[in-house]
C-alpha cells in the first residue's frame, strides 16, 4: 500500500473502502488523495452518502454539502448476485472483483461471498451474458467495520496480483534464458581463437 500523508490517511479511513470508482477515482485512496490536495470535493461518494461527507467535512471544517447526484444517488447497500443458470464461468466478474468477492474456476459456475461483497458493481460491465444483478444486502447500512474489512481484502488482492505478476515475468524470463551479452560473446571467441592455437602448435 502506497504510504500518503496523515490527512490522506485520515479520510480514507473515513470512506467506505468500496473501490467502486463511482467517485471518479479509481479507488477510495486515490479519492482521499484527491480530497486532501483540493482537487475533489468531499461529496462525491455515492456509497457513504449522507454519513461519510458529514464526517470529512467535520474532519476538514468545511461545510457540509448534499451528495453530487452527478456521481450518483445516496440509496440503501446492495450486494451482487449471479445467476448459476446463466453463468458461463468466464472468469470475467472474478478478475474485476476489487475485494476478491467472487470465487470459481474457469468454465465453472462462480458465485458472490455475500459477505464480502462491497456492492460496487464493477463485476457487471465485463459479464458477457447478463448473469449479474443487484440486490439488497441484509445489512442495508455499510459499517466501518465493514469497511475496515473491504480494504484489509483489497490491499491482500493487490498483493496477490503483484506477486502473481512478479512470477510470471521470472518464468517468462528463465524461458527466455540469459539476456544476450555481445562483450561476453567476443571474449568467449577470443578464448576459442587461443584455443585453437594452442592446438595447431602442439601438433
Amino acid at each position: 500500500m502506497t504510504a500518503f500523508s496523515p490527512l490522506v490517511q485520515q479520510i480514507d479511513a473515513i470512506l467506505p473502502q468500496t473501490q467502486c470508482g463511482k467517485c471518479g477515482y479509481c479507488g477510495c485512496e486515490p479519492y482521499a488523495k484527491a480530497i486532501a490536495s483540493g482537487e475533489a470535493d468531499i461529496n462525491q461518494c455515492p456509497p457513504g452518502g449522507g454519513t461519510v461527507i458529514h464526517k470529512i467535512a467535520a474532519l476538514l471544517n468545511h461545510e457540509y454539502k448534499p451528495l453530487n447526484p452527478q456521481f450518483g444517488v445516496d440509496q440503501p447497500m446492495e450486494i451482487a448476485v449471479i445467476d448459476e443458470q446463466i453463468c458461463i464461468g468466464c472468469t470475467l466478474c472474478i478478475e474485476a472483483c476489487p475485494v476478491d468477492a467472487i470465487i470459481g474456476a474457469s468454465k465453472q459456475m462462480h458465485t458472490v461471498i455475500t459477505a464480502n461483497c462491497t456492492g460496487c458493481e464493477l463485476c457487471i460491465p465485463p459479464c458477457p451474458v447478463d448473469c449479474i444483478r443487484m440486490i439488497p444486502a441484509a445489512h442495508p447500512v455499510w459499517s466501518q467495520q465493514d469497511a475496515d474489512a473491504a480494504r484489509e481484502r483489497f490491499n491482500l488482492r493487490n498483493l496477490r496480483m503483484q506477486r502473481e505478476q512478479q512470477e510470471k515475468e521470472q518464468k517468462l524470463a528463465q524461458k527466455a534464458g540469459p539476456a544476450h551479452d555481445p562483450k561476453k560473446t567476443v571474449i568467449q571467441a577470443a578464448l576459442e581463437r587461443a584455443r585453437m592455437r594452442r592446438i595447431s602448435s602442439q601438433r
